[in-house]
């Protein structure tokens, strides 16, 4: 579990998802993750995760019972977009957008893991 409150920001996403071991080893491979705290439910499930990925958590539980699988959009700041998508396709994830420069500044992509989440990614525009 995070040592401090100082680890958390004002807004820490949290996903309920179908299979939160699956999320947790997509999130590992595709962007690095790191689990740092994960309570288990006496059947094994996970009950409750905190991950962290680059300077931001994120928190995670298993659905079921009253807890249903919500779907959930992220967008992830990372160094190189390109890289980051194609780890994201070799984790499992499929294509929801291909990386492209975006008026806006930032070069973009999107991907939706096995859970049903959207991951947005994005690094900024490198001038050619």
């Amino acid at each position: 579990m995070a040592d401090t409150i100082d680890s958390y920001r004002t807004i820490t996403p949290y996903l309920v998802v179908a299979d939160a071991d699956d999320e947790i080893r997509f999130l590992e491979t595709a962007f690095g993750a790191t689990v740092t705290s994960n309570q288990r439910n006496t059947d094994g499930s996970v009950m409750h995760a905190e991950l962290t990925i680059g300077n931001s958590q994120v928190m995670l539980g298993q659905a079921g019972g009253q807890w249903r699988p919500r779907e959930a959009a992220l967008y992830v700041w990372v160094a190189n977009c390109d890289a980051t998508y194609q780890q994201a396709l070799a984790a499992g994830a499929v294509s929801e957008s291909v990386p492209e420069d975006k008026p806006y500044g930032h070069r973009n992509a999107g991907v939706i893991d096995r859970n049903g989440v959207t991951w947005w990614i994005g690094s900024p525009i490198v001038p050619a």
